[in-house]
């Protein structure tokens, strides 16, 4: 398809190009190597390709001078000036790449290489991924040196010639080389704080940057949990350097070389560490470890997140008490009786705001007040008079307590706070509510302890009751595609189920559901609930899923509605059982009133997903497995 959408505009805009042999035959270096579309042309009208000589059509934007970005990052150029010559852009490795960082470059100026030959490894967005090449040459010029950042995709990268004797023909001014300086220059000159750029290489052996890893596709920022490795230590392939807390779990970080940790530029304990952000610098040679240390302390590489305290305009206007007060800043002051005179002001013009008084509360810098306030206030005349006190009716006794206290969040949870309010906003959802009856569920489960010795929980069965029913009703094993704006069916049954834990919820996944038995499904729980529960849970045992349970049954709640998970589009809130009376039909056909065991459930669906139709299905087909609980060993 997409050969056919470029076929024409490039045979329309060069015909001479293809059809006369003598250009062909003029330069047959320039299409020596290229030989992937001669059948193609076959099928192009108005052309002869049995005249013609194999040809590649990227090649044929290049000769033109049309710049296009390619997907897999070359472009082709010839001039009288320089050599035939290609020019390696960045590519765009992922589909949300927009620019990405040279890690390392495996092949060196002059290097032969071949197709398929790793020439760098890139650090996108996602990953760190090798970049292969795609044709057989030469490399001529590295125009973007290793540990450039944030170069924009389809910004040029390297050059490649076809013939060694060219390498040294390559000007200087290909590939804007001078553009590519400039790039270099102005990220050390503009370097982020706890950047290496403030060090100059030339002070400093050769030596790695390590970066804050993107451990998980959504994760932007992390904290560094704990440093299992100490400056000075050997660090093996495969070592776990540090543990680093996510967006989703506390997850390891392994070196990718062997050498020596020279200086850990990211402290335990640190907080909210963007990715791409330096964290440490890693040596080859252990005598190289105190040269990096001395340089890099001497250059600040590392600063202080403290802010250091100065004299400033606003902290002078604070000393000096306030000329106004915010409304509600004046009821605070009434509520905690307070001494306004203590309290500094930062609003403008010298106005007392309501922040000011809940920082005095918080530092104790307020006292209490044992007058009352003015009853009548004073004109913006008076304001400017009267003293603080004098303003307020209010006298200077005791200290105020504070009366909380702030606990930090952990990123876990601040991503959990996002995505649910994100959720509620754009996601509608519908509910849908069901009591379903336990007797037959507890049966089976004792009969399988006593007959079987097989223990499962009430939460192992109501997964395989739900995996079941999605398997039953398709159609609600689905998510919603806001770019297509379209209902995508999913071909596995996953089943998230959450778990708590210290640093917030926990969704670990079990695979494949509808297609394991109990016993199985059983304890894979347990050991991704210990996991969860320990922030051991590797990306791929939390990321996914295609539909959640949550399960509160053994809390003393009857019944409440979950918050969807997107991209989900479903969520079971399982309530705790209760014993209730109602009448049941005997075996002699005549009603009876009787105890039974009854749960609450209640569905959380995406609205755009599931209507009236799939939702009373899906609901339907849960009653039906709770009340025939064997069907599940079909």
């Amino acid at each position: 398809m997409a050969l056919s959408r470029l076929r024409h505009p490039v045979i329309l805009r060069a015909p001479s190009l293809l059809r006369d042999r003598r250009l062909l035959a003029a330069a047959p270096s320039t299409f020596r190597s290229l030989h992937h579309v001669f059948e193609a042309l076959n099928q192009i009208p108005d052309v002869d390709a049995t005249s013609l000589r194999p040809l590649h059509f990227r090649l044929l934007s290049g000769v033109h001078g049309m710049p296009s970005k390619l997907q897999n990052g070359v472009r082709y150029f010839s001039s009288a000036e320089a050599p035939l010559h290609t020019e390696v852009a960045m590519p765009a490795l992922s589909p949300t790449m927009t620019q990405g960082n040279i890690a390392k470059w495996r092949k060196k100026e002059g290097d032969k290489i071949e197709v398929g030959d790793i020439l760098c490894e890139i650090e996108t967005d996602k990953a760190t991924l090798e970049f292969e090449c795609l044709e057989e040459g030469f490399l001529a010029k590295i125009l973007v040196p290793e540990g450039t950042k944030d170069v924009p995709v389809g910004q040029a990268i390297a050059i490649t010639v076809e013939e060694a004797d060219d390498i040294q023909k390559v000007p200087a001014t290909v590939g804007g080389a001078s553009e590519v300086k400039n790039l270099v220059s102005s990220q050390t000159d503009s370097a982020p704080e706890a950047s290496p750029a403030n060090i100059s290489s030339s002070e400093l052996p050769p030596h790695l940057v390590l970066d804050m890893p993107a451990l998980s596709p959504t994760m932007n920022q992390g904290n560094i949990a704990k440093w299992r490795k100490k400056e000075g230590y050997k660090i093996e392939v495969g070592d776990i350097l540090c543990e680093i807390e996510t967006d989703k779990a506390t997850l390891e970080f392994e070196s990718l070389e062997e050498g020596f940790l020279a200086k850990i530029l990211a402290p335990e304990g640190s907080k909210d560490v963007a990715v791409g952000q330096p964290i440490a610098i890693t040596v080859e040679d252990e005598n190289d470890i105190e040269a990096v240390r001395t340089s890099s302390s001497s250059n600040n590489v590392v600063k202080e997140e403290k802010s250091v305290p100065h004299d400033s305009p606003a902290e002078i206007r604070k000393t000096t008490g306030f000329n106004r007060i915010s409304p509600a800043a004046k009821i605070l002051i009434m509520e905690h009786g307070l001494d306004a005179s203590s309290i500094p002001a930062s609003g403008p013009r010298g106005t007392l705001l309501k922040g000011d008084v809940l920082a005095a509360l918080k530092s104790g810098k307020g006292s209490t007040n044992i007058s009352a306030i003015k009853k009548a206030t004073p004109s913006p005349q008076v304001y400017q008079q009267a003293t603080p006190t004098e303003l307020l009716g209010l006298k200077s006794d005791g200290q105020q307590k504070d009366a909380y206290e702030d606990l930090p969040n952990s990123q876990i949870r601040k991503v959990i706070a996002a995505r649910l309010l994100e959720s509620k906003q754009s996601t509608p959802h519908l509910y849908l509510s069901t009591d379903v009856i336990l007797d037959p569920l507890l049966s089976f489960r004792k009969e399988l302890k006593e007959k079987y010795y097989v223990k499962v929980s009430v939460n192992d069965i109501v997964i395989k009751v739900v995996a079941t029913a999605l398997r039953n009703v398709p159609e609600a094993n689905a998510y919603w595609d806001a770019g297509k704006g379209e209902v995508v069916l999913c071909d596995s049954v996953d089943i998230s189920v959450a778990v708590a834990t210290e640093k917030g919820l926990m969704t670990p996944i079990i695979r494949n559901a509808d297609q394991k038995s109990l016993s199985s499904i059983s304890a894979e729980i347990k050991e991704l609930a210990g996991k969860a529960r320990a922030g051991k849970l590797k990306p791929n045992e939390f990321q996914g899923g295609t539909f959640s349970i949550s399960n509160l049954g053994m809390f003393p709640v009857d019944r409440f509605c979950a918050i969807i998970n997107p991209p989900q589009a479903g969520i079971i809130a399982v309530g705790r059982g209760n014993k209730v009376v109602e009448p049941v039909v005997g075996a002699d056909g005549v009603e009876k009133p009787a105890v039974v065991n009854k749960m609450s459930l209640t569905l959380s669906a995406d609205h755009r997903v599931f209507d009236g139709k799939v939702g009373g299905a899906f609901v339907s087909a849960l009653s039906s497995n709770f009340s025939d609980i064997k069907r599940l060993l079909l």
